[in-house]
């Protein structure tokens, strides 16, 4: 019988440390110093930072040579730290151009795409797109399956560097076991701190630990084992574990390793052209000839208070200040700048919204040439969407049976994104109503631009085609529904009865 990857991985572990038995606690303890110092945690902690806008420009100092050649900080100079986070627009773009829109859920049973479509609402589809943000910065977003204190069915978002995965196997594909490390604020009376609490998944339930502040080990709190569900005073366990992951790619690499350095860049350009423009005639380069006194620091801050410098003439030599001026050609700067902002998008596969193909009137094709690059990126991850749509509806079956309302392990359930790839809209209108006659009416009203329900539009064009043609009835027909001059409602004409 072979051991599976996690059961591996921890018996070699057992054999480093001398053979003795490896407790959950040092196990777990193990673990969480283990992802700490991977490089895997680190990009997940950088992709967070750069998204919201913490990036390595704003650690930036100005520099010169000391006097034993060493590089020294330099205070008395212009220092901008200038973030242009075009990494943040690629995550937003790349985001919302798959789930910007609702996705479509779709069955062969109407009742359980009736069911499906309750448990992803609005509400879902906000969640959802704040993994997708997760997916693209840290390379793998999680949903969380549990049951509230009300004992409904719910879905927790986790962030990623929280979750530490034990997999069974080398792909990725199937949950051993799952731990989650996360700190939150406490007050002890006299002062605020944060303490690490450790929460631990497994087949059997979940167990709570805390980290002790000084010696880094975790001990036991109470209630230190639940089970995943309580109904009337009975737990259960799910078969599987309830976490669904949700990846960028199948490797589970963020978005912010192909740009980084490219976003690093295009700060550093911008910092540096604001301090090269920073640098007046206040505090650049002075060459003093003949200066009346010999303390530069005394020269510098009587310069900034009075704007006036003292001279003086000596053995028939004048006295002059002059300052060496350093041209800053600001075309350069923009050149470089553009330069590293089309290399960020293209290494992103996202597109520019100022793209020259978009100037006038552009055709489809110059739309579909543009969004080639995030039309592919998005294919690899609706892919891995698709996948943990499978895992995450047999937990939502699983429900639906133990709520009585329906076995549906059986039936297959389709959900399509749907992307927000802009159309030549007036192109598509022609190319429909050049079809009519050729298709059905109904195929060419669902590929119209402005459709958004085929089944209420059908519906809509049947009741103003039978309000057309009532009124056209009662155009030609003089006489009214009925057919009937108005005349022969009028009494006959009498005999000529004599007066």
């Amino acid at each position: 019988m072979f051991l599976d990857y996690a059961m591996q991985d921890r018996a070699i572990r057992i054999i480093q440390e001398g053979g003795k038995p490896l407790t959950n606690e040092r196990f777990i303890e193990h673990e969480i110093r283990r992802v700490k110092q991977s490089k895997e945690w680190k990009w997940m902690l950088t992709g967070d930072d750069y998204y919201r806008g913490r990036h390595d420009i704003l650690k930036k100092t100005r520099t010169a040579i000391g006097d034993d050649g060493n590089l020294i900080e330099v205070k008395n100079l212009p220092n901008a730290k200038l973030v242009d986070n075009v990494y943040k627009r690629m995550v937003k773009q790349k985001t919302n151009y798959l789930l910007g829109k609702p996705f479509t859920v779709d069955s062969d049973d109407d009742l359980y795409t009736e069911a499906l479509t309750w448990f992803f609402d609005k509400a879902f589809m906000r969640k959802l797109k704040s993994v997708g943000k997760d997916c693209l910065n840290c390379g793998i977003g999680w949903l969380y399956c549990y049951y509230d204190e009300q004992g409904e069915f719910q879905f927790k978002r986790f962030r990623p560097f929280e979750i530490i995965p034990e997999w069974k196997d080398i792909d990725h594909t199937q949950l051993d076991s799952v731990i989650r490390f996360y700190e939150v604020d406490y007050f002890d009376g006299r002062e605020d701190s944060k303490i690490t609490k450790v929460e631990h998944y497994t087949a059997q339930g979940i167990d709570y630990y805390q980290m002790d502040r000084t010696d880094g080990h975790i001990v036991a709190v109470e209630p230190f084992h639940q089970p995943y569900m309580m109904f009337d005073g009975v737990g259960y366990n799910w078969d599987k574990l309830p976490f669904i992951p949700f990846k960028y790619n199948d490797e589970e690499q963020p978005l912010i390793v192909n740009c980084k350095s490219l976003q690093d860049g295009l700060n550093t350009i911008l910092s540096n052209f604001d301090d090269q423009m920073n640098e007046d005639s206040r505090n650049t380069i002075l060459v003093l000839v003949n200066y009346d006194g010999e303390n530069l620091g005394e020269f510098r801050r009587n310069l900034a208070t009075y704007g006036a410098v003292k001279i003086r003439s000596a053995e028939g030599a004048s006295g002059d200040v002059r300052t060496l001026q350093v041209e800053v050609n600001s075309e350069n700067y923009k050149a470089i700048s553009d330069i590293f902002k089309r290399a960020i998008i293209e290494n992103c596969m996202g597109y520019d919204a100022k793209d020259e193909r978009l100037g006038g009137s552009p055709n489809q094709m110059n739309i579909q040439s543009m969004y080639n690059d995030i039309d592919l990126d998005a294919s690899d991850m609706e892919t891995e969407f698709q996948a943990a749509f499978d895992d995450l509806l047999y937990f939502v079956d699983l429900h639906l049976q133990n709520a009585g309302q329906g076995d549906y392990s059986m039936t297959e359930a389709r959900i399509t994104f749907n992307t927000s790839m802009p159309m030549d809209e007036s192109s598509v209108i022609q190319n429909a109503q050049n079809s009519t006659g050729i298709i059905s009416k109904r195929t060419i009203t669902a590929h119209h631009p402005w459709v958004t329900d085929l089944d209420a539009e059908l519906e809509q064009l049947a009741e103003e085609e039978a309000e057309e043609q009532q009124k056209l009835e009662a155009q030609y027909n003089p006489f009214g529904v009925g057919g009937t001059d108005p005349g022969d409602n009028e009494p006959p004409e009498g005999d000529g009865d004599a007066e």
